[in-house]
């Protein structure tokens, strides 16, 4: 089929849930990929965080054949050889002693929030409910991550939501600490609030909110969601600020495009859930958490793809402010940590996004829409930053012009 004989005919087949660029891709290698008609991009989205070693792994590509010739699922009733190598990974490499894997960040959330619940509910009794999120964080479609996502544009039409939500700054410990009442169960977090504009917390935020938090008894849930599995140089954000959560959320580049997200906590937590409090049909699928080990053991392999992406952010943070130093009152601020980089604008970014786009560069927008957001897979090289660069620079003389 013609690329817009597929496009119109899912026009008319799918809910219209998405705002899609008119173009169909075929296929993906490393960090480009292909359209039906064979026009090649350059992939600085990275299915929004997901594709951390690229497109079609290779490593990860011989998990996942091997195990779907072996066994594709099996339900939770059983245990599996993958589940276990994923869960020894995780626990090993993070604060966690106990893992419950999942399908997305949003399910990883709602059961983050499920968790902290039933926990402080076995601990101090049924008042305990209530949790306290940031201006600007994005959680999820769910009701219950919805509920503690801190932008209304995703509230509209969905009223009414969980009640015992409360929101404060990002970036303001005082305001958590003022929000706290004897009914918090729970601050939610993002280290970086990546969908709300790639807003970095501040060195001292964390440690705060962490003192916080155990001076008055209450839990701390990292959502490391789009932050986690190597994206800001660290193999989760956290360890950038020293400050441990007590519940911590993955999806997204966890399994390289394979769907899987995991809640990670220590041991007292974890025992809050007992059989039949919580569940997932899929998750901990065979063929995800394959994909998954295959993922994170090429990305902690001689801890040389972590060091790798802090110093190639160095140099894609030097050529994007290059490119603010010529367009000064077209670019307000770039921020970030990692390859999770947003480029503030003094204008609606979609037009920026669709010229790259035109010129074969697949980058996205983030925050009230004014942000660029760059998160391309951890192997780029200079020279796909160069024409990435390059690219950008075309788009922008134009719309100076």
């Amino acid at each position: 089929m013609e690329d817009r004989e597929i496009i119109n005919l899912s026009e008319k087949l799918f809910i219209p849930t998405y705002s899609r660029y008119p173009i169909v891709l075929r296929k993906g290698r490393g960090v480009r990929v292909w359209d039906v008609n064979g026009k090649e991009y350059l992939d600085f989205l990275g299915g929004i965080a997901v594709n951390v070693l690229g497109h079609c792994p290779r490593k990860v590509v011989i998990a996942i054949q091997k195990q779907v010739q072996r066994l594709i699922h099996v339900s939770n009733l059983y245990y599996t050889e993958p589940q276990l190598n994923l869960a020894k990974i995780l626990i090993k490499n993070s604060f966690a002693d106990r893992v419950f894997f999942c399908n997305s960040g949003t399910e990883a959330n709602e059961g983050a929030l499920k968790l902290a619940r039933i926990y402080m509910k076995s601990k101090y009794g049924k008042e305990r409910y209530e949790f306290i999120s940031t201006y600007n964080s994005f959680h999820g479609r769910t009701f219950g991550s919805l509920s503690v996502t801190g932008q209304e544009k995703y509230h509209h039409g969905f009223e009414p939501l969980l009640d015992g939500v409360r929101f404060v700054p990002f970036n303001d410990a005082d305001a958590i600490a003022k929000a706290i009442t004897d009914k918090t169960c729970a601050v939610i977090l993002e280290p970086i609030q990546a969908e709300g504009g790639v807003n970095v917390a501040d060195k001292n935020y964390l440690r705060k909110v962490r003192e916080i938090c155990d001076k008055e008894g209450i839990l701390l849930i990292f959502d490391e969601v789009q932050t986690g599995i190597g994206r800001t140089g660290k193999l989760f954000a956290y360890e950038h600020f020293g400050v441990e959560p007590d519940i911590m959320t993955l999806a997204k580049g966890l399994g390289s495009g394979i769907p899987i997200g995991a809640i990670l906590t220590k041991d007292e937590i974890a025992n809050a859930f007992g059989p039949k409090t919580h569940a997932s049909t899929f998750g901990g699928n065979p063929v995800a958490c394959a994909s998954a080990v295959a993922t994170l053991e090429t990305i902690l392999e001689d801890g040389y793809l972590l060091d790798y992406c802090q110093r190639i952010s160095k140099y894609f943070m030097k050529k994007l402010n290059s490119i603010k130093e010529r367009y000064p009152e077209k670019i307000k601020e770039i921020r970030g940590m990692g390859l999770l980089i947003g480029v503030e604008l003094s204008f609606d970014a979609t037009e920026i996004v669709k010229g790259c786009i035109e010129r074969g560069l697949l980058i996205g927008t983030a925050g009230d829409g004014t942000v660029l957001r760059f998160t391309p897979p951890l192997i780029i090289e200079k020279e796909d930053i160069d024409e990435a660069i390059s690219i950008l620079d075309e788009v922008f003389k134009e719309a100076n012009a």
